[in-house]
């Protein structure tokens, strides 16, 4: 080419400057030119900007040079690039951080590098053989950021049943792949055109997928596959480490669990060894139930208390009480633990602890166990008591059929069981509600009865005696001397109804109590005993008549029945209790509620007919009838009530006329 040019001269002097001179500094200015912008980092579009050294060989030359070089240094930098993140995704990996944090991290930089729209990653569920998305980063679609992807549809589950990587530049078009509606519609709320799918791998098995995905069409060279592919395999080895992680740190709370419950159950053995040991010697030394309860809140670091009748007010929950009679074991109420003592089917009380609303397994054994040592000690007791007992119902026999028996040698024998028979005392007649029979089953039964009755007795400083098929008991009414704190209330009825709780209670079983009037002094009048003791069993056959099974009652409480039953006929304190408010009223304020009442049931109960009795207005009848109902109740015309009112009236008038 030098040639070339110095042979033409003549032709380049006539026509303009000459080539040699012209060309010459243009192409040594061209490789200058194109380093000022390899060294700006200008983009390839300038090196073919007009006015560029060009149009020599030379210069061709060197803008192809600089192209080349500057290919070179793009291709440097994004790999220096690429192996930052990567060397940053390792450091992620070996702080071990939160395994959600670490897979953000590796999508983000993944969709960084590739310079992708959108990133995200998806791992195999393989209960329910699918693959679900776990992490996304520059995704805008809620629906997309659920999608579950079933193995081989879609190019994420042909990727997630293949192991291969799988790219395309228009995935909607792209007929390589099972489309679904549930993919597509996803796809397409994201807005999503190429795709680049790449397996999670660890060892031969596919855990997930990471994608790099545009919204326009593009084509993924090699190099960006394998780029995926290297964050791909740092997931994988992020989501094993985190696995194994969690493995190690479940498998050192199991072993520090397991030691913490061997370190609990040996302690656990020693409290209940030693509780075993200081309840058996309490046994061999004859200890009682408030020793029991002493140990047990020792060992148990608590406050244990023996409740003899959960069922007659106390702090007891009866309810708790029957729930761990029922289950045979203790039972939380609230803040306190509880554990019913029982025996053969009978109540007789709950050790109930305090201080511990949570008790382990062991602690809730010891208790139990407690409960049934205390429960051997009562029976222990009762067994040396029986015989007390058998005493005290051969007293009871005495009374009820030996009238000449000597007073004094009566109160010795009451004496020595604590009993005191110059206090009133009342007749109580109980009987078991149940269905009879012949038999072991009838004498079992009886027999509980008697027990129960015999304890109560007992308790509360009275006698008590199997009789004709049912119990008798004599007990102290409240305000006689010797009663104390276990005295009954003084009202018969009310004594009877508490007797019917409390035995019903103790035997499981409805039981019907009648009561006698008072008997002022048992000892000094045995024949009066044995009087109460009739009208108390007619009190209680007329309850069983009536149906009232379950209850207490005495002659008093059966209105004119037990007027008629009663052998004092009480006639005075029957008209009182039942025309009492009426006549208080008429004392009080000087006028006739009783004689209008009277003329009201001589009339047949007829208004009309009553005022022409009375010579007064009817609304002045009904005036008067509307007060009678305030004070004798709202039910006083009611069948039964009518007849005691009518009965009362006249009993009222004859004792008015004898006494004139």
């Amino acid at each position: 080419m030098p040639e070339h040019h110095a042979a033409e001269p003549a032709a380049e002097t006539t026509t303009g400057p000459a080539p040699g001179p012209a060309t010459e500094p243009a192409a040594e200015s061209a490789p200058l030119a194109f380093l000022e912008l390899l060294a700006r980092g200008a983009p390839a579009e300038e090196y073919e900007r007009p006015g560029r050294p060009d149009g020599s060989p030379a210069a061709d030359r060197a803008r192809l040079l600089a192209l080349r070089v500057r290919s070179e240094l793009e291709g440097r930098r994004r790999r220096e690039a690429e192996l930052t993140a990567l060397f940053a995704t390792a450091h992620d990996l070996a702080g071990v951080r939160e395994l959600d944090d670490v897979l953000r991290a590796i999508v983000q930089r993944a969709r960084s590098l590739l310079g992708t729209e959108v990133a995200y990653m998806t791992i195999n569920d393989p209960e329910a053989g699918d693959t679900y998305m776990r992490v996304t980063e520059g995704s805008v679609s809620a629906h997309f950021q659920q999608l579950r992807l079933g193995m081989g549809e879609g190019l994420g589950g042909l990727v997630a049943q293949t192991a291969r990587p799988y790219v395309t530049d228009d995935y909607m078009r792209d007929e390589r792949f099972l489309h679904t509606r549930n993919i597509d519609s996803g796809v397409g709320d994201e807005g999503l055109v190429a795709i680049l799918g790449v397996p999670l791998m660890l060892g031969r098995e596919v855990i997930g997928v990471l994608f790099a995905a545009d919204r326009r069409p593009r084509v993924f060279d090699r190099e960006q596959v394998a780029l995926l592919a290297s964050f791909a395999a740092h997931a994988a080895v992020a989501i094993d480490t985190a696995r194994l992680l969690a493995e190690t740190r479940e498998a050192m709370a199991e072993l520090e669990a397991a030691n913490a419950i061997i370190r609990d159950r040996s302690a656990a053995i020693e409290r209940s060894s030693e509780v075993h040991d200081r309840l058996t010697e309490l046994v061999l030394r004859g200890g009682g139930v408030d020793d029991v309860a002493a140990a047990v809140s020792e060992v148990l670091d608590g406050d244990v208390e023996f409740a003899q009748l959960p069922e007659g007010g106390g702090s007891t929950p009866a309810r708790a009480v029957e729930r761990s009679r029922r289950d045979g074991h203790a039972v939380r109420d609230g803040d306190a633990w509880v554990a019913a003592v029982s025996a053969g089917g009978e109540l007789l009380g709950a050790l109930v602890l305090r201080g511990h609303r949570e008790l382990d397994p062991t602690d809730q054994r010891t208790l139990e166990r407690a409960a049934m040592v205390t429960s051997l000690l009562l029976l222990a007791r009762r067994s040396a008591g029986e015989a007390e007992q058998r005493v005290r119902g051969e007293l009871l026999d005495d009374l009820l059929d030996a009238a000449d028996r000597d007073p004094r040698l009566l109160r010795e024998r009451a004496a020595r069981l604590g009993a005191d028979l110059d206090v009133p005392h009342v007749v109580l007649a109980a009987r078991l509600d149940t269905d009879g029979g012949t038999g072991r089953r009838e004498t079992t039964d009886r027999q509980r009865l008697w027990s129960a009755a015999s304890h109560l007795a007992a308790t509360r400083r009275g006698l008590a005696a199997a009789r004709e098929g049912g119990t008798v008991l004599l007990l102290p009414l409240a305000g006689g001397e010797g009663t104390g704190e276990h005295g009954v209330p003084g009202d018969p009825g009310g004594t009877a109804r508490q007797v019917a709780a409390q035995l019903g209670a103790a035997v499981h079983a409805s039981v019907t109590v009648g009561a006698s009037p008072p008997v002022p002094a048992p000892a000094a009048d045995p024949a009066a005993v044995a009087a109460a003791c009739d009208e108390a069993r007619r009190c209680l056959d007329t309850l069983r008549l009536l149906g009232r099974f379950g209850e207490g009652a005495g002659a008093g409480d059966l209105g004119f029945l037990g007027l008629l039953l009663a052998d004092g006929r009480d006639v005075e304190g029957f008209v009182h209790r039942i025309l009492g408010p009426l006549l208080e009223y008429d004392e009080r304020r000087g006028t006739d509620l009783v004689g209008t009442l009277e003329a009201y049931f001589a009339s047949g109960s007829s208004p009309a007919r009553t005022k022409d009795v009375l010579h007064v207005h009817v609304n002045t009848v009904a005036q008067r009838l509307e007060r009678v109902g305030r004070l004798l109740g709202s039910d006083w015309q009611c069948p039964e009530r009518a007849l005691e009112v009518q009965l009362a009236l006249r009993l009222y008038r004859m004792s008015a006329a004898v006494a004139r």
